[in-house]
């Protein structure tokens, strides 16, 4: 009885280690492998490079707030003043240009140049609703800027305009699909400042 068995055993191992030594189907099996982590790379490069390029946009529009906040006077810049006049075409020339940038997709919704609170000092803070996101403009227009030397020329002031929005990440949902569970920040937001010295 032993040694009929024995041939059986040999001839199952001989089977299974021909079974295990096909190639047969390899290719798909390294494909479904490979491509979760393929689709996670191609998505993150995409995701990754849109965020740098909004925050390269950002940083346009806080530089050309910023110049246009250098050639508006000061006459109506007080402590005490809830809303100057002056400060609205900086408000408009950020959110113009983050519209012509496609950063803003709000449609009618947004509209420049939202609501505003008076921060201390001369900063005052614009917040714009809708954009999809909220879009929030700061502008300060005390900034004193210290000569470097000692007292032998005044300090200068300038204004400081920052332009904050939020970039929403497509990578969380893709990572979500690979790991169940797993967290990633679905927002970041993206911050950039410009100075200016005051011309007027």
């Amino acid at each position: 009885m032993r040694s009929s068995l024995v041939p059986r055993l040999h001839n199952l191992s001989e089977v299974a280690r021909a079974f295990l030594c096909q190639t047969e189907g390899s290719a798909i099996l390294e494909f479904a492998v490979a491509l979760p982590l393929l689709v996670v790379f191609i998505v993150g490069i995409y995701d990754f490079s849109g965020a740098f390029n909004d925050k390269q946009k950002i940083e346009q529009a806080a530089q050309e707030g910023a110049i246009v906040a250098g050639a508006q006077p000061m006459n109506d810049i007080q402590s005490s003043n809830s809303s100057p006049q002056s400060l609205l075409p900086v408000v408009d020339a950020v959110f113009n240009s983050l519209v012509a940038s496609g950063v803003l997709s709000g449609g009618t919704t947004c509209t420049s140049p939202g609501t505003v609170s008076q921060g201390t000092g001369l900063t005052w803070t614009y917040t714009i609703t809708g954009c999809p996101y909220t879009l929030t403009i700061t502008i300060n227009r005390g900034l004193v800027v210290p000569s470097g030397s000692t007292g032998t020329a005044p300090d200068a002031v300038g204004t400081v305009v920052t332009v904050s929005y939020p970039y929403h990440w497509q990578f969380n949902s893709v990572i979500q699909l690979l790991v169940p569970g797993a967290s990633y920040a679905a927002t970041t937001t993206l911050a950039e400042s410009a100075t200016v010295h005051n011309q007027l």
